[in-house]
């Protein structure tokens, strides 16, 4: 009953924050897609070379870069210290995108270690919990589950703080760039920065409820299991 409960629970916070928070992926990506500020962010240098003026400015140019354009998400990885550019050069976020990615190289590093190891720990964690409920050893299922909501808890915590700081100031570093660099009018600026604000205000909810949401789910799917093979 208790595993009903808990299932029960986590799948109305899903659907009820999906309301609340107005998560829309499909309209995040319609915003990210606009040709006139496109066509105004292609003055700007390519992505490497964009990369390497955010890190100097931020005092950090140890930090490796690489340009992958098979993948759509750009990430820093901090175990390596690499920051990985995804196929973004023809869309005018890049400019803000890569100002991330080179904020998140000068987080507290002690944070970014510890969400890598920790990120890695918690998917083992989970996928032990599955395998085990499948074959029938795992004793205790509530105090697994327990377990794994209070690592949840720990996960969402670092993960969103880190996020959410490397995307509030990303939009002022990318203005400061750009009006360092003097490639545009004060009017392109403008426009550009507002597609950002525009973005921001419905990407970091939708950050902050994607993250939630792949917890609850987890969550579900190990309450799920507990039911049936019990």
């Amino acid at each position: 009953m208790e595993f009903i409960i808990v299932g029960i629970i986590a799948l109305i916070s899903v659907v009820g924050l999906k309301y609340i928070f107005d998560y829309n992926k499909k309209e995040l990506k319609q915003i990210g897609e606009d040709k006139e500020l496109d066509k105004l962010a292609k003055k700007y240098p390519s992505n490497v070379e964009m990369c390497k003026d955010y890190l100097k400015k931020l005092g950090n140019e140890k930090v490796k870069i690489e340009e992958n354009p098979e993948t759509e998400a750009s990430l820093y990885i901090a175990i390596t210290d690499k920051i990985s550019i995804a196929n973004i050069q023809k869309s005018y976020t890049r400019i803000q995108t890569i100002a991330h990615e080179c904020l998140h190289s000068i987080q507290n590093r002690k944070l970014l270690l510890f969400n890598f190891i920790f990120s890695n720990l918690y998917l083992i964690y989970f996928v032990a919990i599955f395998l085990l409920l499948i074959l029938k050893m795992l004793p205790y299922k509530m105090m697994f589950l327990v377990i794994f909501l209070i690592f949840s808890m720990i996960y969402y915590m670092v993960r969103i703080f880190l996020e959410n700081d490397a995307m509030i100031k990303a939009r002022y570093l990318a203005k400061e760039y750009m009006e360092e660099k003097q490639i545009s009018s004060a009017e392109e600026i403008q426009k550009l920065v507002a597609g950002f604000d525009k973005i921001n205000a419905i990407g970091i909810k939708c950050i902050n409820y994607m993250f939630f949401m792949q917890v609850m789910y987890k969550t579900i799917i190990i309450a799920a299991l507990s039911l049936i093979f019990s």
